[in-house]
């Protein structure tokens, strides 16, 4: 997870159908500043190979999947225990566009055509945020970065997971198609991965938030901001509204918002907790209005 602030992996707990091992690995992009820590990781989880059926990595949106495929690819410790089933990359019909289009400095990677270039699968997600001619256009771009890649239209992110796991797709041609010099340009780490264009704040506090100033700071800051926000996430309590934890997730100016599927369990600690991630973000001035938007108790109804 890119945010110091961890939220996905209790989000993705709670909507398991059964018990399953997560280890997050946070304040860091997998593919650079905690590479150390998937190696070690995978290194642990080789002594317990019989435990479990695979592993699924998910990387954060920032990753470039390039030095992920050459360490497992090339690294003894990874390769003698593991080999790589799929590259399944999520592509945001609503906003790939002006991500492909992002201009990076000169000698750094354009992360989201990378992930499309290495992709075995593209899952093609918001496809009910489109038109059916904005879908086809984007479809051939997509074609022309990537042809091998098995492309699977989705809304929700709900994809068939039997198409997606063990599927036995990963294709090192398509990889070596887009990028014939795959393996000299890691050796010398020709591309650089400039996570300093973007940040990530995270910000927590415990106490119930104002629903009415909390939906007039997020209308606002979207309104103002969303071409720099790329996520934002959080976990919320509301005063008034019970046990009834809630949930935000958005991407630009897309906000899904609603009540988690667990509610906070008796006893837990009210923590709300926040990431924003994008460009030109003020840590003081959202955690400020962030605060502001607590319900204090002596307020009149």
């Amino acid at each position: 997870e890119f945010g110091e602030v961890s939220i996905d992996d209790g989000l993705v707990a709670e909507s398991l159908d059964a018990p399953e091992d997560l280890i997050t690995m946070d304040n860091g992009c997998v593919c650079c500043s905690v590479r150390g820590d998937l190696i070690r990781t995978l290194g642990q989880l080789a002594k317990r190979r019989k435990e479990f059926d695979a592993i699924l990595l998910e990387t954060t949106g920032l990753a470039d999947p390039a030095p992920i495929v050459y360490t497992v690819q090339t690294n003894p410790k990874m390769s003698d225990n593991y080999r790589i089933d799929s590259i399944v990359c999520l592509a945001d019909c609503k906003h790939i566009n002006q991500h492909l289009d992002e201009v990076k400095p000169e000698g750094a990677v354009n992360e989201a055509q990378q992930q499309v270039a290495f992709a075995d699968m593209i899952l093609l997600n918001k496809i009910d945020l489109v038109t059916d001619d904005e879908k086809k256009a984007l479809k051939e771009r997509l074609a022309k970065l990537n042809k091998f890649a098995t492309v699977i239209e989705t809304e929700r992110s709900r994809a068939p997971l039997e198409a997606i796991l063990k599927s036995d797709s990963f294709n090192m041609e398509s990889i070596l198609t887009y990028a014939p010099d795959f393996f000299e340009d890691q050796e010398e780490e020709k591309k650089e991965h400039h996570l300093d264009l973007v940040q990530s704040v995270g910000i927590q506090f415990k106490g119930n938030l104002h629903a009415q100033w909390f939906n007039m700071f997020m209308m606002d800051l979207l309104k103002d901001r969303a071409a720099d926000l790329y996520r934002t996430k959080g976990l919320l309590s509301f005063h008034g509204q019970g046990d009834t934890k809630f949930v935000f997730q958005g991407v630009h100016e897309q906000i899904n918002f609603g009540p988690a599927k667990n509610p906070w369990a008796e006893g837990e600690e009210r923590i709300n907790k926040f990431v924003f991630i994008g460009k030109n973000l003020d840590r003081k001035e959202l955690t400020k209005s962030l605060m502001e938007c607590l319900y204090k108790e002596d307020e009149k109804k």
